[in-house]
C-alpha cells in the first residue's frame, strides 16, 4: 500500500469505532478455554512441539509453551517447564513487532507520518536526513548493519549494541553507523532500526507520558497485565528484544490483529496500520541461502507468494502473517482460520520448522481456506 495512502485512509479512520459485531468472543481478565477433546491430529501436535530432547546437547526442538486461540477461544495449551500460564516469557525480537504495534496508536493519534524524516523525532540520526519512519519500519535504513549473533559475534552489530559498547544508548550507537545503502532500496534486518524507533517515540510523546505508554496505548486496553519491558541506561525502550510477558497475553495482541487492530467496540490500531504491518516492503529480495525466511513486512513477517519465489510457508494460507523471535519465539496469526497461535522456545539446532508446526495446527484446529 502506497504510504501516502495509508497515511490519508489510516488518519481519515483511526477516530472511527467500531459497531458491536454479533457472536464474537473476547476475553476479558481471562479467555475462554474450551481445549479441544483428544484426536490423532493434537496428538501429532504434540508429538512435534514437546518431543523428548537431549537438553545437554541443547538439540532438537523444544517448546517452552503453545497456545492455539480459535476465533477468540483458547482450544489448546500446554506447557513445559519452569514456563507456565503466568510465566511473563522473553520474547526476543517478537518484541519488534509488539512496538510497532505500539506506533501505530501514536500514528492513529497523528504523531508521525511514515515519510517523516526520522531526524524529526530523534535528532541524533541528523547525519542521515533521508532515512524516513517508514523506511526504519521495513528495515530498510541503509545503514551498513551486521546482523550476526552468538556464532559470529566480532563484527556483530547487534551484540555490540545489546551487550558491550552500544548497551548505553543503543539508538545513538545505531545512529553511528555509515549508509551502506540508499534509504528504502534494501532490506536488512537490523535490530538497531527498531530501536532507533524506540527512542523516536519519546520525542513524539514526551519523556513523562514516555514510561507508561507501551501500557496506557496498548497492553491496558487489551488486558495486558503481565507485560514487562526493559529499557536501556538511556531510558530507551529496547524495542529490538527485550519484551516479557505470558503466552496467553501476547495472545491478546495476536487477536486484535487477527481482527485488523480492533478490540471489541474500539479500533486500538487503525486497519491501514494493520494493512502496512501486512504489506511487503515493495524492494525486498529474497536471500537464496534462506529460502524459507519469511517476508518482511512493517516490523510483522509475512507467508507472502512473490513472483518467482514461493511461499515460505507452503502449507499455510497466503495471508498468514507472525511476529518472530530468537531460538523460536513466534506469534502467528492465520486470519484465514480465524486461528492465533503462540510458541515460547528454547531451539538451538535450527530444526524447528514454522511451515511444520502450523501444517500440524491446522489439521487439529483449522479448516483448510
Amino acid at each position: 500500500m502506497p504510504l501516502a495512502l495509508l497515511r490519508r485512509t489510516a488518519l481519515a479512520g483511526c477516530l472511527l469505532v467500531a459497531g458491536p459485531l454479533a457472536a464474537e468472543t473476547w476475553p476479558s481478565e481471562d479467555w475462554i478455554s474450551q481445549p479441544a477433546a483428544a484426536s490423532p491430529a493434537i496428538q501429532a501436535l504434540d508429538d512435534y512441539a514437546f518431543p523428548a530432547r537431549d537438553d545437554v546437547a541443547r538439540a532438537g526442538v523444544r517448546s517452552d509453551a503453545l497456545v492455539v486461540v480459535r476465533d477468540g477461544v483458547i482450544v489448546y495449551e500446554r506447557y513445559a517447564g519452569p514456563t507456565t500460564a503466568q510465566t511473563p516469557h522473553l520474547t526476543w525480537s517478537i518484541s519488534k513487532s509488539l512496538f510497532a504495534s505500539v506506533l501505530g496508536v501514536a500514528f492513529g493519534e497523528g504523531r508521525f507520518k511514515l515519510d517523516d524524516a526520522v531526524a524529526k523525532h530523534y535528532p541524533p540520526f541528523a547525519a542521515h536526513p533521508d532515512v524516513k519512519m517508514g523506511h526504519l519500519l521495513n528495515w530498510a535504513s541503509g545503514l551498513d548493519w551486521q546482523e550476526d549473533y552468538e556464532y559470529a559475534p566480532l563484527k556483530s552489530s547487534v551484540v555490540a549494541m545489546l551487550y558491550t559498547r552500544g548497551r548505553g544508548d543503543m539508538a545513538a550507537f545505531t545512529a553511528e553507523h555509515s549508509l551502506g545503502a540508499v534509504p528504502g532500496t534494501r532490506f536488512r534486518y537490523s535490530s538497531g532500526d527498531s530501536n532507533v524507533l524506540g527512542a523516536s517515540l519519546k520525542s513524539m510523546v514526551g519523556e513523562q507520558a514516555y514510561a507508561g505508554y507501551p501500557w496506557t496505548a496498548l497492553f491496558d486496553p487489551l488486558g495486558i497485565r503481565s507485560a514487562v519491558w526493559e529499557r536501556d541506561a538511556s531510558g530507551t525502550f529496547v524495542a529490538s528484544s527485550y519484551a516479557y510477558m505470558t503466552a496467553r497475553d501476547l495472545g491478546r495482541v495476536g487477536l486484535l490483529m487477527q481482527r485488523d487492530g480492533r478490540w471489541g467496540d474500539r479500533q486500538v490500531l487503525p486497519a491501514a496500520w494493520v494493512a502496512f504491518n501486512r504489506t511487503p516492503f515493495a524492494n525486498y529480495l529474497p536471500n537464496p541461502d534462506k529460502p524459507h525466511d519469511a517476508v518482511p513486512g512493517g516490523q510483522w513477517w509475512l507467508n507472502a507468494a512473490l513472483e518467482g519465489v514461493p511461499k515460505p510457508w507452503p502449507d499455510v494460507p497466503d495471508s498468514a502473517f507472525a511476529a518472530l523471535g530468537h531460538w523460536g519465539q513466534a506469534l502467528y496469526v492465520l486470519p484465514a482460520q480465524k486461528l492465533v497461535v503462540v510458541r515460547y522456545a528454547d531451539d538451538r539446532d535450527g530444526s524447528y520448522s514454522h511451515n511444520e508446526l502450523l501444517k500440524r495446527v491446522q489439521a487439529a484446529f483449522g479448516d483448510q481456506p
